[in-house]
Parts: C-alpha cells; sequence; structure tokens
C-alpha cells in the first residue's frame, strides 16, 4: 500500500464545501471518483481542511492510499482528465510513513478578498466579497492585532462547528488595500468553522465607523457569536497554503490569489 499526497485547486463556486455528502455535489467525491479511475479501485482520501459551500482552494493538500502503482504524473495529468474545469491536480507525491493530510499540518493559510464600492463586482461575483460601504484600513489593523495569539474564538465560531473546542493560535492577520479590494491574509495552526468568515465580518464593523478598534478585543473576551458581526459571504475566502515539516518534501505552498480591479480609463 501507497500513501499519495496530491495539491487540488478548485474554483468552490458550484460545490457543496469540500466534503462528501450523500445528496449534494461535492468537491470530494469528484476528486475521489477521478482518483478512483486512475487507481482502478474505489479510493478514500483525507484533506488538510474541510472548505465550506462556495469557498475556493489555492491549494487544498489531500492523502489517499493506494494498491496501484503509477508514476506521480499520472496522478495528474491522469486524474484532471477525469475532473471537472473548476477542480484540478497541481502535484502529486509519494509521501513518507507518518504523513497525514490533516494531522501533520502545522500552519493553514487563507485569504479573503473583498471589494468596498457602491455596485457589486460583476464578472468577479463569485470569486470576491462585496459591501457598499467604505472601509477604513487603519482602524481594522488596529483591531486586528486583538485576534492574534492562542484564545478562545468561540465568537468567532458557527453554531454547527463540530470541533472539540474553539482554542485555537492566529499567527498572523493581515490587513491590507491593493489592486482595488482589501486583502484579509490570515495565518493560524487551525480553524473553527467560520472563523475566518466571521472575523472578517467584524472587522468590516470597523472599518465601516460602527464599532471603534477597541471592541474587537471584547467581542473575543465575550466567548458569544452573538456579540460579533456577520459572517462574510464565502464567495471571497480562498484555502491558500498549508505547511508541513520540511522532511515530507512537499511542494513549495502558492502565494495566493489577487485580481487586479480595474482603475479607470487606460
Amino acid at each position: 500500500m501507497t500513501r499519495v499526497v496530491v495539491g487540488v485547486e478548485y474554483d468552490g463556486t458550484g460545490y457543496s464545501g469540500w466534503q462528501r455528502q450523500h445528496h449534494a455535489d461535492t468537491v470530494q467525491a469528484r476528486l475521489e471518483h477521478a482518483l478512483g479511475a486512475v487507481a482502478g479501485h474505489p479510493v478514500t482520501s483525507v484533506a488538510a481542511g474541510r472548505t465550506d459551500t462556495g469557498v475556493h482552494a489555492c491549494e487544498q493538500v489531500v492523502h489517499f492510499d493506494t494498491h496501484a502503482a503509477r508514476p506521480d504524473r499520472a496522478w495528474v495529468r491522469g486524474v484532471n482528465t477525469h475532473l471537472p474545469g473548476d477542480i484540478g491536480v497541481r502535484w502529486a507525491v509519494q509521501s513518507l510513513a507518518g504523513f497525514d493530510a490533516r494531522r501533520s499540518a502545522q500552519m493553514r493559510r487563507y485569504r479573503y478578498l473583498l471589494v468596498d464600492q457602491p455596485l457589486p463586482p460583476v464578472l468577479l461575483r463569485n470569486r470576491i466579497g462585496w459591501t457598499w460601504r467604505s472601509l477604513a484600513i487603519e482602524p481594522m489593523q488596529q483591531a486586528a492585532r486583538a485576534l492574534l495569539g492562542e484564545h478562545d474564538f468561540s465568537s468567532f465560531r458557527a453554531a454547527s462547528c463540530q470541533a472539540r473546542h474553539a482554542h485555537r493560535r492566529v499567527d498572523a492577520l493581515g490587513v491590507e488595500r491593493r489592486d482595488g479590494m482589501i486583502v484579509f491574509d490570515v495565518r493560524a495552526n487551525a480553524f473553527v468553522h467560520h472563523m475566518v468568515r466571521n472575523m472578517v465580518g467584524t472587522l468590516m464593523r470597523v472599518g465601516a465607523g460602527d464599532k471603534p478598534a477597541e471592541w474587537v478585543a471584547d467581542v473575543l473576551a465575550a466567548r458569544d457569536r452573538r456579540r460579533a458581526g456577520v459572517t462574510a459571504p464565502a464567495a471571497g475566502l480562498y484555502l491558500v497554503a498549508v505547511t508541513y515539516p520540511a522532511r515530507f518534501g512537499l511542494p513549495t505552498p502558492p502565494a495566493g490569489p489577487v485580481f487586479a480591479l480595474a482603475q479607470g480609463d487606460e
């Protein structure tokens, strides 16, 4: 039995999230069907994280076990021939003993892309979040500092979350305006359900001037989801990269998505 690791990119618009479901189309179900076609036997996969409906991935890391002897290129090109155009395997390697896509992960990085302008961007409607309100960057940057470190993130946890607890460690939370949009970059050891989208929605309240920057620390301390902001739309969220110990020899993660919006006439 060989354990193979693949890096998968997908547009989550048309899927009910990553995780396989009985009555919905999911990324995991599509990928396992394609992997099984190349392996010649049913395949069960394990991913680094379970993205929600409409959430995208630049590099979801997935492992599976197989009896089939195939070169790495077959797990890329061969599998891609059985996948729809909005899902693609980008690389494949045979793993060292003990690798687990979920348990071996040291860090996960998400990026949220948001446009604050009077009208929603039509061409990027499934790729980016939108608010009609103009947001100030500096107050959001100040507020974001309260979320750094190890905390109980219950205030940013969806009611449907199945995790045993909400203690997580956030190592970086950047907020900047770039190429006509606001980019939120979040890096943590792990996330609870809707954590990034709820943090973004909360920071948006600060950016809009509804709340002072200090309010976010109060929200965090309350450990009460009702105290935080709305859940930002799924379309703007991307799983960018998952970090593993160097001994596993996985490819370097991608930098992440940015879409340049047109700024006036050329």
